[in-house]
């Protein structure tokens, strides 16, 4: 994993950066505020692991939850949208998915991540299927995938 590459340009580009997590409970920052100095670019990050936090905290709208469910790319968006408001960050990122062993189901599958970036005007929304493993391995695929992504975006 490329975590000191991805500190190196975050400060060489003086680009801010923000999270919102969910199923990877605090991966992501932890890897993004490993080194000293990432106070130069990490504003702020969340772990909204529950609906209602969803929906308190970033503002998801319920009806989005209610039809699409949290783990699904509209979650993702608005996530990542709604923080982009409240942090200001140059690149936002937001994770939603079902990191198992259980709570999988048929349509949403234990390994099924949802990955959004926001910089600037635009968002996308990366469908991952990690597959049926240990949860630990879906987090640490889904942290590797978030910072891979956003060292091509940098």
């Amino acid at each position: 994993m490329s975590v000191d590459k991805l500190h190196k340009k975050l400060i060489k580009n003086e680009t801010t950066i923000s999270v919102v997590e969910s199923c990877t409970g605090g991966l992501l920052s932890s890897k993004l505020t490993k080194f000293s100095g990432s106070s130069k670019y990490f504003k702020m990050g969340f772990i909204t692991y529950s609906n209602n936090a969803k929906i308190n905290i970033l503002n998801v709208n319920k009806k989005i939850i209610d039809k699409y469910g949290a783990v699904s790319q509209e979650c993702c968006k608005s996530m990542v949208e709604n923080l982009s408001k409240l942090s200001k960050s140059k690149i936002n990122v937001s994770i939603t998915g079902v990191a198992g062993p259980k709570g999988g189901t048929k349509n949403k599958p234990v390994g099924l991540v949802f990955i959004g970036v926001k910089r600037g005007n635009k968002t996308f929304i990366v469908k991952n299927l990690f597959g049926k493993k240990k949860r630990s391995i879906i987090q640490n695929n889904t942290v590797k995938k978030c910072i891979n992504l956003l060292i091509k975006i940098i």
